[in-house]
């Protein structure tokens, strides 16, 4: 979600923050700002929608020379999106941007209202930069805003410049991503990714909960938990290759793509003479594990379930699956000698981050399925595993789901050895998983024609059973994303007790059909759906006569194989779906990539 770029230096400020603002684009947002402060002169913008029309209205305005800038894109939580309620929000003489929420704004503004100050703007992030201001009429402006983070509650992501120390960005850290980094000219950047740092600056530090401290040209101050550090950059990796579309259309449809290539790292060094192999796991006793708890949200959280079902059915490990919101407040039980599994594309998911936490607090084993490292959730569990998706820009997942479904099932049969299971036909597929969801133009172009037909109707139904009802769950949730039209995802035998009350003709079932797993079970209640009028697209590799129409996959041996590759049949439908109706595919209304808010 929300985009923070910050830099201290003699370059040209207004590109360089514009363009690292366009290196976060892919989380989401909905407005748009940049301060700069130089030569004792506070200047700034902000506008509501696409960066452009931030670039359009600095266009004449010069930044060289030595000074400071910070930028933000602005992903609305308190208030509508709009130029008032963008970031920076602005006192008399300072100004913040601010990724998180505040929790205690409310009482904060109460406060500073009663002391006669006066807010512009509906958001929780004013409250920063006027509590700051409050305390600067005494103070120094360290310890100005010293004392001001020390009353915040909350996440947050901050970066404040003042006119009343005009040196220094002073920044804040807590369950909200932001890295410092630095170059060769010892100029130093912020970031809330790696993603704008990259061709910057070679060295980062990142940042650690309840952080907070100072920059200008010539120091870096950070504090942890109230205590004085010293700074330990490390390397930052310089490939930029993922941003490139390629020729392809949108970002989405080329990681589509990707996924090939994806699964093949993620299988690398995973499988050596006929064994699977888990370094980050071997010095782990898991043929006593008692019980999984898999955590996770949104798409992860379908990976969660469909993974579930391996593990008990292979590994034969008693699991259950948390939805993360959830688990924060349910006060969970957590058993010993079980294993407490996070799953996050980002890393920075508040919601995960906070249920790992809590599984932390309580004695259990923790374990990070993770795309990013260094992030947020990998330097917290006790163990952590990286899906090797490489940076995943549309905001709707793919190859990062596809990666992180290949590397649960993967340790579901490392368990599976350990325990002294026959895992030979599970590996055989594993290994031939990469070969599945290689995109054939056949089949793209069948999609993209057959998308036409369902542009309109009332709604969608994705049914499947075993595996598969977790896979139209997800397949239901990428249509919604991208197309904005109304899809659920049911367990095809759920459809007589109760939703079948909705079957009529402009009612689109997307029927999951697997050869090799209860095949039988979902031709029947596929069937009841076809005698209520419902229009029936199948995905199959066996003929279906009574189907409206059928998208035929390649026959496999092996109904994980079947997974995949309907896997991918979702995704480009409603991929397709969503370009015909003429919506941003990378970057749905609403949504943000990385969910770093409750």
């Amino acid at each position: 979600m929300c985009g923070i770029v910050g830099y201290i230096g003699k370059k040209e400020k207004k590109s360089l923050i514009i363009n690292g603002l366009k290196e976060l684009e892919y989380r989401g947002y909905d407005s748009a700002g940049l301060a700069v402060l130089k030569d004792e002169e506070l200047s700034f913008f902000k506008a509501v929608g696409k960066l452009n029309n931030l670039a359009n209205k600095c266009e004449n305005f010069e930044s060289n020379g030595l000074g400071l800038a910070i930028g933000h894109t602005r992903w609305a939580t308190h208030g509508k999106p709009n130029e008032i309620n963008a970031h920076p929000h602005l006192g008399q003489y300072s100004c913040v941007i601010h990724n998180g929420i505040i929790e205690n704004y409310k009482e904060l503004k109460e406060k500073l209202e009663k002391e006669g100050v006066s807010f512009l703007s509906q958001t929780d992030t004013e409250v920063i930069v006027a509590l700051f201001e409050h305390y600067a009429k005494n103070l120094e402006a360290w310890q100005a805003f010293e004392k001001c983070v020390h009353e915040l509650r909350g996440a947050f992501a901050i970066l404040l410049i003042s006119k009343k120390d005009k040196e220094k960005i002073f920044f804040a850290k807590n369950a909200a991503p932001l890295i410092v980094g630095k170059n060769a000219q010892n100029e130093l950047f912020f970031s809330s990714g790696d993603a704008p740092l990259i061709g910057h600056c070679e060295d980062v530090i990142y940042l650690e909960d309840l952080s907070f401290g100072y920059a200008s040209k010539d120091e870096l101050t950070i504090y942890e938990n109230n205590k004085l550090k010293t700074p330990v950059f490390t390397k930052l990796p310089q490939d930029k290759s993922y941003a490139q579309k390629d020729g392809f259309r949108f970002f989405m449809e080329k990681e589509i793509y990707e996924q090939s290539r994806v699964l093949s790292e993620v299988l690398m060094g995973r499988v050596e003479g006929g064994e699977i192999v888990f370094d980050e796991l071997k010095d782990e006793n898991l043929k006593e594990l008692s019980e999984i708890t898999l955590c996770a949200c949104g798409t992860s959280y379908h990976a969660a379930l469909a993974s579930a079902y391996l593990f008990e059915r292979v590994a034969k490990v008693k699991t259950k699956v948390e939805i993360a919101s959830e688990f924060r407040y349910k006060d969970a039980l957590i058993t010993p000698n079980s294993l407490f599994i996070v799953i996050s594309q980002s890393g920075e998911t508040a919601d995960t981050l906070e249920a790992l936490k809590i599984a932390k607090q309580k004695g259990a084993k923790t374990f990070a399925i993770c795309n990013v490292d260094n992030s947020s959730i990998v330097r917290l569990a006790h163990l952590s595993i990286l899906t090797r998706a490489g940076i995943e820009k549309g905001v709707a997942s793919t190859k990062a789901f596809a990666s992180q479904m290949l590397t649960l099932w993967a340790i579901s049969l490392y368990i599976a050895k350990e325990k002294g299971f026959d895992i030979h036909e599970h590996l055989q597929a594993l290994l031939h998983t990469p070969n599945v969801v290689v995109v054939s133009p056949t089949l793209h172009e069948r999609i993209r024609r057959l998308s036409k037909r369902y542009l309109d109707g009332h709604g969608f139904f994705f049914i499947g059973r075993d595996v598969f009802y977790p896979l139209a769950l997800e397949g239901a949730l990428k249509l919604k994303e991208l197309s904005y039209l109304h899809a659920e995802g049911y367990a095809s035998g759920e459809m007589k007790h109760g939703p079948i009350a909705l079957a009529d003709s402009k009612l689109y079932t997307i029927a999951l059909m697997p050869q090799h797993l209860l095949y039988e079970k979902v031709k029947s209640n596929v069937e009841e759906l076809i005698a209520r009028d419902s229009t029936l697209l199948c995905i199959s590799a066996l003929d279906f006569d009574l189907s409206d129409d059928l998208i035929k996959i390649n026959p496999q041996k092996h109904y994980m194989n079947e997974f995949f590759e309907m896997m991918l049949v979702l995704q480009l439908l409603a991929l397709e779906i969503s370009i015909r109706l003429g919506n941003d595919v990378d970057m749905p209304r609403n949504l943000a990539k990385s969910v770093t808010v409750e």
